[in-house]
């Protein structure tokens, strides 16, 4: 476990400062200010969060410490956000690479034509639609990584195999009274309110709501299958993988023009189109990659209750989850060589603003 924290805390290290490089790199660079590139600082601000708190979220759950309900549920439920929010955003850059370059492919003999169909992309897709579509994403992704917060949860099964509940019930009538009985805990009253506390250890007076956090002890099952993986994370992976494969196909079947076709200064700009769908479809493969075994230990969880994995399973399900909050950007820098370079640049002026400086000024 040791080991674990430490690959874990170099892992958010590591994280934040990538990310923290993409976003500077994306408001200092003009050039490097597209709508792809916009949407990949998105993502970067969600690996923010991964690298700030949902890595050391997952530290807490997998040391199983006892804590309160709530309190291990939101950690339990902040990844989830993120995660959501993340996949959310693979499916708006996939519409948006499909549309960009679907539609300037209008075989036409003539250049206007492509030139027409160019402004039609740039009319339809604009900045200003696209931080509306995000701001959608991240609504619905804490609506939708929060819901365990909103009731479906293990709160009535927290803590009883431990037994926490006894030193509650051995306490007489005359030495309890229930106060909010069917109102949610909100982390600053307890539901019951012991009378005669000097004999009561904190332990006893909170013993409705304590146990030992992780994930499998606060949020259901069925919500990690049914909802976050079937209906959150596979439906909209499986719909941008649907928009990259047309593009491939119809590229294959010569459906979009090919440089041989296309007016010479348009070459350069397909290419680049071409090769920027191949980078973001390896993003693509990547975050499944590093998700999918996560997944698979809730769904083998949910059908095969008896079945218990390995210790170190979970812990290694985690990391891999968290890996893909650094391999993305720097995939993404490596393919995009002007993207590459601006991240460099502004990495080497970092480090120079520290340097002294070596101009001469004249004497006086």
């Amino acid at each position: 476990m040791t080991g674990y924290i430490v690959l874990e805390s170099i892992l958010a290290v590591l994280v934040i400062s990538i990310n923290l490089l993409v976003c500077a790199t994306v408001y200092l660079h003009k050039e490097a200010r597209s709508l792809t590139s916009c949407l990949i600082a998105c993502l970067a601000v969600a690996d923010l969060g991964v690298g700030a708190l949902g890595i050391p979220f997952s530290v807490m759950l997998s040391l199983r410490r006892t804590l309160c309900f709530y309190t291990c549920l939101f950690m339990a439920c902040f990844p989830l956000v993120t995660a959501q929010f993340s996949v959310l955003v693979m499916l708006v850059i996939a519409v948006n690479t499909h549309l960009k370059t679907r539609l300037p492919s209008r075989r036409c003999p003539h250049v206007s034509c492509l030139c027409f169909s160019l402004r039609r992309y740039q009319v339809l897709v604009n900045k200003r639609r696209l931080l509306a579509a995000v701001f959608l994403c991240w609504l619905a992704s804490v609506l939708a990584g929060f819901t365990p917060l909103m009731g479906w949860n293990r709160l009535r099964s927290f803590g009883e195999d431990q037994g926490n509940r006894s030193a509650l019930i051995s306490l007489g009538p005359s030495e309890r009274s229930i106060i909010g009985q069917h109102l949610p805990y909100g982390g600053f009253l307890s539901k019951v309110y012991v009378r005669y506390r000097k004999n009561q250890t904190y332990a006893q007076t909170h013993a409705s709501h304590l146990g030992p956090c992780s994930l499998e002890a606060v949020v259901n099952p069925e919500y990690l299958v049914y909802f976050h993986f079937l209906a959150g994370t596979l439906l909209p992976l499986a719909a941008a993988l649907v928009l990259y494969t047309d593009l491939f196909f119809c590229q294959v079947r010569g459906q979009l023009p090919s440089p041989r076709e296309t007016h010479a200064p348009c070459r350069p700009a397909k290419r680049r189109e071409n090769r920027t769908a191949r980078t973001l479809l390896l993003m693509l493969a990547l975050f499944s990659l590093c998700s999918l075994p996560r997944h698979l230990t809730s769904a083998v969880r949910l059908f095969r209750p008896t079945c218990s994995p390995p210790s170190w399973l979970p812990p290694l399900t985690a990391l891999l989850s968290h890996l893909n909050s650094l391999a993305g950007p720097l995939l993404y820098a490596a393919r995009r060589r002007e993207f590459g370079a601006a991240m460099l640049s502004v990495l080497g002026r970092g480090f120079s603003r520290g340097r002294p400086s070596n101009k001469v000024y004249p004497r006086v």
